[in-house]
């Protein structure tokens, strides 16, 4: 027997499992970050804190104040994982095979659209064919433990297991 959507439980369920998540992929860049070669010490500021700025120009007509930077592109990381939770707990209430690879399917995927083509499109980052093969596992492996810990805390919030 099929079981009911449930849309609401899994909305609140995903956000807070994709701000539980977005921790989580926080943490592990930190730790992996520190077994990566040293990628020529770039100056530019993190896509995170690129986006701020563009939000920030838009709403006040100025980037972000130098104290809050870092701060503000927390905040787009943090609203970004919380979104995304969002849609992945809708998702696999209707799609229970959204799941797939206990979440990183979806991590996956979310990689493929953010730090390959949107992220780059908007001009937040370099185009894929500018970025080193090891950026590119660095970004799809920290996107595949926001994925998983993604599932994992949304199974245990949003419960049927």
């Amino acid at each position: 027997m099929a079981k009911t959507p449930r849309p609401l439980v899994g909305l609140a369920a995903g956000v807070a499992a994709g701000l539980v998540a977005s921790a989580a992929m926080a943490a592990f860049q930190g730790q992996a970050q520190k077994l990566l070669p040293d990628q020529g010490g770039s100056d530019d500021d993190p896509s995170t804190v690129k986006a701020a700025d563009a939000a920030s120009e838009v709403i006040v007509g100025e980037p972000v104040p130098e104290p809050y930077r870092e701060q503000a592109g927390q905040a787009v990381h943090y609203l970004v994982g919380g979104v995304l939770g969002g849609i992945y707990g809708v998702l696999a209430e209707y799609k229970p095979e959204a799941s797939a690879g206990f979440g990183t399917a979806y991590g996956i995927a979310t990689s493929a659209l953010l730090d390959e083509g949107a992220v780059p499109a908007a001009g937040l980052a370099p185009a894929p064919t500018e970025t080193s093969l090891v950026t590119h596992m660095y970004g799809t492996a920290s996107h595949m433990v926001y994925g998983w810990v993604l599932e994992s805390v949304r199974a245990l919030i949003a419960g049927r297991g």
